[in-house]
């Protein structure tokens, strides 16, 4: 007999042996709080069932607060420092002063849907209304990440965030580009700035913010005209560190243009210049392309910063420092640039992704494509 009932007062319990102590004594555990026998009865059986699967975890009072501040903790060193920081930042700012008090193990997934009601409403955290669809997910997605390691662990029965609904995603907005008349004028108006030619690369290959601010000067072979992409900057709050794209199709060799080159030759000479003036000297083999006057690493937001400042400037429909990315996308498939190799250049993980994020160039393509074929069937 590995488990029973017994009624204590008005309540009922749940008894089931776990095993034995290192004495030979057996160890029992109790579940109790149940109003009536039926509801006893069903919990025996089901934890008993998860005894025969080996997916039971022992009671526990732990708060959720603890149970996720020790997560963090034990997690830190697993996931990249920029993921950390966020599953950090949700759960103390939004997820804990709403959750905390609870004990896990009485978390449920009606309860996290009502969680997540309320942020999609109030959720700002001095107010003016709620949160986005996009962050509360996140929140969802820190919470399901939380309780899913526990269960891995065997410190919980099971993860109730797995039957919790969260906000449906946004629709996807429509990607803002600039047509190629737009992007040369813009890099015209930008020509005297300090940082022109990171601003030309990203227009000429498609890098990420990241992997633009942690370029080192050794992954650049200006004679033969390509780039390797290695490491990435990764902002942590207002510190910074360096990391490797998240999978292997990030990591690439990407080739430059005459005009990409050329400028990046200019801006070398005005790099030395600068460190010389300042007393700096030549920088070692993981200098960075793209710096601070001072040779310090540029925090990602400004550049962005940088960015929105000379778009204005010029004039020019606003759009993002990212979408310099897609905009080098578009007008390589408009060019007629196989997708494939448009793909390859941007980093995706495969080419469904660069159809599926572009697929507004496409259909141009396919009008040429079925002209071409007429005119072999065809002739003219």
């Amino acid at each position: 007999m590995r488990g029973h009932i017994r009624k204590r007062g008005d309540k009922w319990a749940v008894v089931v042996d776990v095993g034995h102590a290192e004495d030979g004594q057996r160890r029992q555990r109790w579940h109790g709080g149940f109003s009536t026998r039926r509801d006893a009865q069903a919990a025996l059986t089901a934890i008993l069932g998860q005894l025969q699967q080996g997916t039971y975890a022992e009671p526990s009072k732990q708060t959720l607060a603890k149970f996720m501040r020790e997560w963090l903790a034990s997690s830190r060193a697993s996931v990249r420092p920029s993921t950390w920081t966020a599953y950090k930042m949700l759960t103390e700012a939004h997820i804990i002063p709403v959750l905390g008090a609870i004990p896990v193990q009485r978390l449920t997934a009606v309860r996290l849907n009502s969680f997540y009601g309320d942020l999609l409403l109030n959720g700002r955290r001095h107010g003016g209304g709620g949160l986005s669809a996009r962050t509360v997910r996140y929140a969802h997605a820190t919470v399901h990440k939380c309780l899913a390691d526990g269960v891995r662990l065997g410190l919980l029965p099971q993860n109730v965030a797995h039957q919790a609904t969260p906000p449906a995603p946004s629709p996807r907005q429509e990607l803002r580009t600039w047509t190629a008349a737009e992007l040369r004028r813009f890099l015209e108006s930008a020509q005297d700035e300090r940082l022109y030619a990171a601003l030309v690369l990203a227009a000429t290959t498609g890098l990420r913010r990241g992997e633009l601010l942690g370029l080192p000067w050794r992954n650049l072979d200006l004679d033969a005209g390509r780039i390797a992409v290695t490491q990435t900057l990764i902002p942590v709050g207002y510190a910074i560190t360096y990391g490797t794209p998240k999978t292997a199709k990030g990591r690439r060799s990407v080739a430059l243009d005459g005009f990409t080159v050329a400028a990046l030759r200019a801006h070398r000479v005005r790099q030395l210049e600068e460190r010389f003036a300042l007393g700096l000297g030549m920088p070692g083999d993981d200098g960075l392309v793209f710096t601070n006057i001072d040779g310090t690493p540029m925090h990602p937001n400004h550049f962005s910063s940088s960015f929105d400042r000379l778009v204005k400037a010029a004039g020019l429909p606003r759009i993002r420092l990212h979408d310099l990315r897609h905009t080098h996308a578009t007008l390589a498939l408009q060019a007629g640039v196989h997708p494939k190799v448009v793909s390859e250049r941007l980093g995706h993980a495969n080419i469904a992704i660069t159809l599926d994020c572009y697929s507004h160039a496409i259909p141009a393509l396919e009008e040429e494509a079925a002209a071409k074929v007429a005119r072999l069937v065809f002739g003219g």
